[in-house]
Order: structure tokens, then sequence, then C-alpha cells
């Protein structure tokens, strides 16, 4: 099968396609290896290392059982190449965090998530870049490499799930999972042009998934398309055992978009912030591209409501307040004696077990993630702890009573995802102007909420791609995914796969890395 031929699949082309012996597994496998091979070094470098060896024994897997017996009912990602964000254990791999911190780690168990899809058939290619341990908004902060926007490489992707949307956007693989503790999933799909998936907290397990903030992390997929979203989320989903925050969750979120495809949203009440449309920083055609999205609701017989988040300018300084206390928690266990920097220079420079602390630490985190570990430190420390934390966890409780209010009057919000198009790398060079980057997704990871990232054209400015959020309240992410479908119809046009062949060119005349912004 061809590159070109493959890159067009969606999720049910492929399972359809494995059925009825149009192609194999394998066949798969290697277009998406090929894809990877041309693709990724150098270009767009999505992919801290690959599975070739997984992704042939699970192709060859699928294709042993479908010779035995046509019968044999293929699981729901059968055949689809997936990758995962390296903060996800897969067996026998590294798991790295885009961190020096864990460069020679290698797992020892697979991460529920990852484990779920595997069993429901997908193919294996890989653990992709992303903001070392999450920190970060644009895949600048990773200690090994940086990954471009394939919309323009001289861009980036957005963070701190930005392998995981740049592998989706393209065309290396069809789906990929990432996580989002504050837009990381939904901001870089807006950025690349796909879509980006945060259910609601709770929905996927978080086992094996190493943890940023634990009271604000979700796992989530990325794909080309809303259906291909909903059919990984109804993989993923369901009550796990080993999380205790895992809940039951019944897979359905595929007919939800059925349902929309079929019988429209006709009736829908639609929630829209005035207050987002005149936020400070929002660009020109970020609004308008809102406003055509409300527009095309309305023609598609949708009711548009006003509603009110009074608290939700709040969200950015209680969620960093909670997410550094969380990560300074999260990461002490990274010490080189449990994990960790076991490297020459610690083990040298170290006198002593604290020594070997200190040196371990300096030498295996990077600058944000010290950042964070820092103001963690302080917040939590006494003193402190009932001017900040405290009153962050009450903010937390108005925003989520804000939602809960204004999901008394609609069935999902629509939003903007990010105040802006793609930047440069570079370009936003102060800790505070990135984190502004995700003023409006944050405000549902406080408060536990689904969202989705829709790609709705191209900026007519930039020429970059703009998309919109859909949010819906706890446990209501059947109704985002009905809203997304249907809305996703008005855009029949959009691409699917970023146009890579200008790049490649670029990158053939001998395109330079990009200088590393400053995290």
């Amino acid at each position: 099968m061809l590159r070109s031929e493959y890159t067009n699949l969606s999720v049910v082309d492929i399972r359809e396609g494995l059925n009825a012996g149009n192609f194999s597994a394998k066949e798969i496998a290697d277009a998406s290896l090929s894809c990877i091979d041309a693709l990724d070094a150098g270009v767009v470098d999505a992919f801290l290392s690959t599975t070739p060896m997984l992704a042939y024994e699970a192709a060859e897997k699928l294709d042993t059982n479908s010779a035995k017996s046509a019968q044999v009912k293929a699981g729901i990602l059968a055949g689809v190449p997936i990758a995962f964000k390296d903060n996800m254990n897969l067996m026998g791999t590294h798991t790295t965090c885009a961190s020096k911190m864990l460069a020679d780690y290698i797992s020892p168990y697979t991460a529920t998530c990852v484990a779920k899809t595997l069993a429901a058939g997908a193919i294996p290619m890989g653990k992709l870049n992303m903001d070392e341990f999450a920190f970060g908004s644009s895949t600048e902060t990773s200690a090994f490499k940086l990954t471009r926007n394939p919309w323009d490489l001289e861009r980036v992707p957005g963070g701190s799930s930005g392998g995981s949307v740049a592998a989706v956007a393209s065309g290396m693989v069809t789906v990929a999972l990432g996580s989002d503790t504050g837009g990381s999933i939904r901001q870089p799909a807006a950025f690349c042009g796909v879509v980006g998936f945060k259910p609601t907290y709770g929905v996927v397990s978080r086992y094996g998934v190493v943890a940023f903030g634990s009271s604000l992390d979700q796992v989530g997929p990325i794909g080309r398309s809303v259906a291909d979203v909903a059919i990984t989320t109804d993989a993923i989903c369901g009550r796990d055992p080993l999380d205790c925050t895992s809940q039951d969750v019944n897979p359905g979120y595929y007919n939800s978009v059925l349902a929309a495809q079929q019988k429209g949203i006709k009736g829908m009440k639609i929630g829209v912030v005035p207050e987002y449309l005149e936020a400070p920083g929002i660009e020109r055609e970020v609004v308008k591209a809102l406003k055509g999205a409300i527009a095309n609701l309305q023609e598609l017989g949708a009711q548009i409501v006003d509603v009110s988040l009074p608290n939700a300018q709040a969200a950015l300084a209680a969620y960093y307040v909670i997410g550094p206390c969380e990560a300074f928690s999260n990461l002490s266990r990274f010490d080189s004696v449990r994990y960790g920097n076991k490297n020459d220079v610690v083990q040298t420079a170290a006198t002593d077990l604290g020594s070997r602390y200190e040196q371990a630490r300096a030498h295996g985190f990077g600058p944000e993630a010290i950042r964070r570990i820092m103001l963690g430190s302080y917040l939590l420390s006494s003193g402190v702890y009932n001017t900040y934390y405290y009153p962050a966890q009450q903010v937390r409780t108005l925003i989520t009573k804000d939602y809960q209010q204004a999901f008394e009057q609609v069935d999902v919000i629509l939003a903007p995802v990010s105040p802006r198009t793609a930047f440069k790398f570079g370009e936003v060079g102060d800790p505070t102007s990135m984190y502004l980057s995700d003023i409006f997704t944050i405000p549902i990871n406080i408060a536990g909420n689904g969202g989705l990232s829709l790609p709705v054209g191209l900026g007519e400015d930039s020429g970059l791609p703009v998309a919109v959020q859909i949010i819906g309240p706890q446990f209501g992410d059947y109704a985002i995914m009905r809203a997304a479908a249907a809305l996703e119809q008005c855009y029949p046009d959009i691409r699917r796969i970023a146009p890579l062949m200008d790049s490649l060119n670029a990158s053939a005349n001998g395109l330079k890395s990009p200088e590393r912004g400053v995290a």
C-alpha cells in the first residue's frame, strides 16, 4: 500500500478494509513505518522511539487470526497505527517523559490506557515527544529534541502533547494518545489542525501514566476526525481497579457521532461566553472562526444561549498554584535511588546520599521542571500554604459550581481553544506569556469537565489551523461528541493531513534546527 493511500484512511476504513481483505495489517504497519522514516527524523521529529518489532507482532497476530477464520470479530481499533505520549508506560520500551532524569528508564509494565488500545487491535508504532514531564505549552522544554508543526516547520506544534499531535497531523499514525493537565491535548490539536479530546476526569484510567498533577491529569485521544477520536475513547474508557479515580463508563461515544450525523442537533442548546470574544490577547482570526462556528450551529438548528463563567478568569492563577504543588509531590520520587538520573557525573560528584540526591536532580531536570518544583515547594511550605494553596482550592470549587450552573441552561459550551494560532520557535520568551496559551483550556481541568478541540479552517491572517473548543458537563461527554460531529460536517474541505511537501523541500535544502525558546 502506498503511503499516500494509507494516510487518508480512517479508523473505520482500516477495520473494514481488514475485514474485507482489501489489505493486510502488515501492509498498514509497513505504510506507517515508511511514513515515519520519510517524515520524522530531521523534519517533524515527533517520535522519541519507534517500536517496529511490536508493530509487526501485532500485525502478524491480526493477519493470522483473520486467515484462520473469517468469522473472527476484529477489535474496534484493529489494524490502526497508534503511538503514545512518552509519559505512558509500555512494557520493554523507554518511558522518558522527555527528561534526562528518565533517559535510561525501561517500563516494567504497561499503562492501562495503552493496554486497552492493544487489546482492541491497534498497532503500536512508538513513543512520542513532549514537554519535559508535561511542563509546557510548546514542546520546547523536551530534553531531547524539538518537534515541529507539520503545517509550518518553523513553528511549534503546541504542548505538552506536541509529539502526539504532530504524528497524527503529518499522517505518520492514524491516532495517538496524549495527556491533558491544563490543555495539553486540546491546544496542540488546535495548532496542528486535528481533533483532540480530553474526557471528563475519571473516564480513562491514569494507571501507568507518569503523573504531573494527579487531580488534573486526564488521558485522551488525538485523531483526524471526531469519529476516530470517539472510537478510540470507546476503546480506552471505563473503570480500572488499579486507579481509584476511574469511573464506570459505558462505551458509546461513536454512537453519539453516528446519531449526530444521522439526526443532526436541532434543538440542542449551545452556550457561548460573550467575555471570551473580547478576552485580552485573543487574535481577530480566532474570534472570526468562533463566530463562524456559532453561525453554523445556528444553521444546523441549535439554539445559542449566552452563559456566564464569572470565576473563569481566576482559573489560571489557581492552576499555577495547584499544578506546581502536585508536581512537586509527584516528582519527589526521582532521586536517583528509586528512579532517576544515575549517570557518571552524578556518581562522581556525590560524596554522600544527600549530595547524590542534589546532583541527580540538578543534572536530571530541565529549567521548567526545576521552576515548578521550586514553586511547588514554596507554596506548600509552612506559613505559605494557607495563603495560596487553600484559597486556590476554594477557587476551584467556585469554578466547578460555575460550570454546573451553566450546564443547567445548556447542553454544551462553545469557546476558543487558544488566543492565537501556532507561534514560531523562541517567539514566546517568558514563562508567564507561555502560560497564557492555556487561558481557555485550564478552567475545565480545574473543574474536571470534558472538552474537545475541533479544527474549523485556516486563519485568514496566518493561514494556520484555527479551532474551537466544545465543553460538556461532567460525564456528559456524549453531548460533546454529538455537537462536534454535527459541526464537523460544516467544514468538509478541511485538510486532514498537513501539506508537508513544501516543508520537505525546505528540509532537503538544509532546514536548520530552530533555536530553543526560553521555557
